[in-house]
């Protein structure tokens, strides 16, 4: 975030009710969090700093953002940002009801660099007033509890994918995603945490769509009887089904092939969904940071295959197989990244079922 220049002559002005504060608040993600409690605890929080001071004047909150984006790139800390830069704005200081949840690493110091360029101060609890970078103890202050966010990051992270490996192989419970082609999501009841559940958030499942199913049964029959991956993707196109891009676009915008090809082919092969088990962390977003843990610096994201060592898969089956297969388990036998030949050799027949 570019400093603001510093422009004097507008600092702190009192009116009668004292200081005037605009507010301001962040949650992750309002689909998984209750966003109304979420807010009222954290203006709770703020009101409690500012009690005697001055008063709340406006409010700015973030449902949905996530921590380690910079205020210019969430949509209501960048408003208050361009509202402070108004000579006629309708505050005076900005205070937050939590330092971890308005910032992360150093991106505190750079807002309040900016606001400070505008007349204008941040306060937050831990610092039980507004911020001085001028002050050895506020900067000393500022380095420790920025630390301390980025370390619940890591931790919460941590947490959240156990819960999630342990869900999948204990639980076989589906994680979210696209299902794999031959497959739709149906629902499942409702969400096994109570709370999650009374905010209407489902569960849902993997089930057998019957219209491109067997597809995926002629596709492992084929390669099973001998056909090469790339004899497999030319028939289907010369039968005219039409490929998983062209089936599901609204599922599948990132493809804009509108043919099979052996790369498509290859992935349905590897993919041990089609074994009937719920699989998880075969990818993860890669968002090219020149500097790790800034995303400010990110090249854009990509997905990147996981090792399948690291892949999570069910220990029992939970949803129906779209091909009686198995996969060999011996290490490095197929690849995820659907190379021709090697993935669709790694599958078999399992006649005992």
């Amino acid at each position: 975030m570019p400093s603001a220049p510093r422009i004097r002559g507008r600092g702190q002005t009192l009116t009668t009710g004292g200081i005037r504060f605009a507010f301001y608040g962040r949650i992750s993600t309002s689909e998984y969090q209750d966003p109304v409690s979420s807010r009222a605890w954290q203006l709770e929080a703020a009101q409690r700093l500012v009690a005697g001071r001055g008063r709340i004047a406006v409010e700015f909150f973030d449902p949905g953002a996530s921590r380690g984006l910079p205020w210019v790139k969430r949509p209501q800390a960048a408003a208050l940002l361009a509202a402070a830069a108004e000579p006629d704005r309708g505050f005076d200081a900005v205070v937050v009801g939590e330092f971890e949840r308005a910032f992360a690493g150093g991106e505190a110091g750079r807002v309040i660099e900016t606001l400070r360029g505008f007349g204008v101060q941040l306060w937050f609890p831990e610092a039980e007033g507004p911020v001085d970078l001028d002050e050895p103890e506020h900067r000393a202050l500022l380095m420790m509890l920025g630390h301390q966010a980025q370390r619940e990051v890591l931790r919460t992270r941590f947490r959240v994918r156990a819960a999630m490996a342990a869900q999948v192989r204990e639980q076989g419970r589906h994680q979210g995603g696209r299902p794999p082609y031959g497959y739709q999501l149906v629902d499942a009841g409702p969400h096994p945490n109570r709370t999650q559940a009374s905010w209407g958030r489902r569960r849902h499942r993997l089930e057998v769509d019957p219209v491109t199913a067997p597809h995926v049964r002629w596709i492992f029959a084929r390669r099973l009887a001998g056909m090469s991956t790339a004899g497999i993707a030319r028939e289907l196109n010369e039968r005219r089904i039409p490929s998983p891009g062209v089936y599901d676009r609204v599922r599948n915008p990132h493809r804009a092939q509108a043919v099979w090809t052996l790369r498509t082919v290859a992935a349905i092969l590897a993919n041990p969904r089609y074994t009937g088990r719920q699989v998880w962390n075969r990818q993860f977003t890669d968002h090219r940071e020149a500097v790790p843990g800034d995303r400010r610096s990110s090249l854009g994201p990509v997905r990147i295959w996981n090792p399948r060592a690291d892949w999570v898969i069910s220990e029992d089956r939970t949803h129906p197989a779209g091909q009686r297969c198995r996969l060999h388990r011996r290490p490095g036998h197929h690849r995820p990244d659907g190379s021709a030949g090697r993935a669709a050799a790694s599958v078999r027949a399992d006649r005992a079922n």
